[in-house]
């Protein structure tokens, strides 16, 4: 098989476990392959991915090689795989725009971005960089709230004749006018705003259809969530928290059957606690009444490594992206956007979901 080449805007902890990932699975077999949703999509294995160009503004990270760039500060996520090969793939200066919030720089030096001293990258040099570099998708693994960053490089996409995977709380893929755009270019994309493999999302949207199935009826909820990461310090803006709490409040709403009001689902980021690194803790409720209008409530308290969880969903992205290559589809994926999204453009439940995305591997979806 030819090696998938893709190109990632922010080298976090999320492109950390993802670029981990490829590496720990090359020499793994079907049946001890855990963690993965699909071995083999195609004929194309986890390691058949391969980084061609990276982009960030920390200057911990712009000029090195992408192998070590991944576990420079201040990511903090697991190390699985730390025999990384040497990778030729120097990290390019990026855009910095509304990418970098005002109080991610008073930080701890361990803890926060600073910004490159390098001069900032320009339209026409992103798009240089993908050209040249022979990426054929760009992953979007910017901090929430980068509304102008992300346009940025959705624009470098466009010019570059490059798909777009957008694993981020900005609407891009969701949104009918960007949308046209990659579909009058004949380029694919699949967003927006990554699910977690096992995580806060997928869990609460589990319960809310459980519930709905049962004909238990859903009075209130809420979903708390702490984290130590620089995507949860990033948070503390609660300015550029606006597309994050729609996103994963849309994600739950969309399956409950019955919306609930606004004053009845709280879904969002709580606060940062630093010493909880990668590790996201999800503190969840439920209320409602079952038969007799008996009142019912759960109370779950989930556990995760954040961003090796989000990798397991962007490996079947990715894999899924370049077969809409290859059979020339353009315009947003419709399946694996549902399945592994929390804001896609058309929401399916999540068995819906998983079909439709069996069905396009299999070539008898058309997007």
């Amino acid at each position: 098989m030819s090696k998938i080449k893709i190109a990632i805007v922010g080298m976090g902890n999320c492109a950390s476990s993802l670029i981990q990932g490829i590496h720990y699975y090359k020499d793994k077999k079907p049946e001890d392959s855990i963690g993965l949703m699909h071995w083999e999509i195609a004929g194309y294995e986890p390691s058949d991915i391969e980084v061609v160009a990276a982009f960030d503004v920390d200057k911990r990270k712009v000029g090195q090689t992408v192998d070590k760039a991944i576990f420079a500060k201040p990511n903090c996520t697991t190390v699985f795989m730390d025999d990384i090969p040497k990778s030729d793939v120097k990290v390019s200066m990026g855009k910095v725009l509304d990418g970098v919030a005002d109080h991610m720089q008073n930080f701890d030096e361990d803890l926060t971005f600073i910004v490159a001293d390098e001069e900032e990258a320009e339209l026409s040099d992103v798009v240089n960089v993908l050209k040249e570099s022979g990426a054929e998708m760009l992953l979007n693994y910017l901090p929430v709230g980068s509304q102008k960053a992300t346009e940025f490089y959705a624009q470098a996409c466009l010019e570059a004749g490059v798909a777009f995977i957008n694993c981020m709380p900005v609407f891009i893929v969701s949104n009918p006018e960007w949308e046209k755009q990659f579909k009058d270019k004949g380029i694919p994309c699949i967003g927006d705003d990554i699910k977690a493999q096992l995580g806060a999302t997928i869990t609460h949207r589990t319960l809310t259809t459980l519930f709905k199935n049962r004909g238990v009826k859903l009075d209130r909820t809420y979903q708390l969530n702490t984290g130590g990461n620089t995507d949860f310090m990033n948070m503390l803006n609660r300015s550029r928290l606006e597309s994050k709490k729609e996103s994963k409040t849309e994600a739950v709403q969309s399956v409950a059957g019955e919306r609930l009001d606004e004053n009845d689902i709280h879904i969002g980021p709580s606060d940062y606690v630093p010493w909880q690194k990668d590790n996201k803790l999800c503190f969840l409720r439920m209320e409602g009444r079952e038969f007799g209008d008996v009142p019912i409530n759960i109370e779950l308290r989930l556990s995760v490594e954040d961003s090796p969880n989000s990798a397991g969903c962007v490996i079947d992205a990715i894999r899924i992206c370049k077969l809409a290559l290859e059979r020339g589809i353009s315009g947003q994926l419709t399946s694996i956007s549902s399945y592994v999204m929390k804001h896609p453009p058309v929401q399916f439940t999540d068995d819906e979901a998983y079909e439709n995305t069996n069905l396009f591997i299999e070539g008898k979806l058309d997007r």
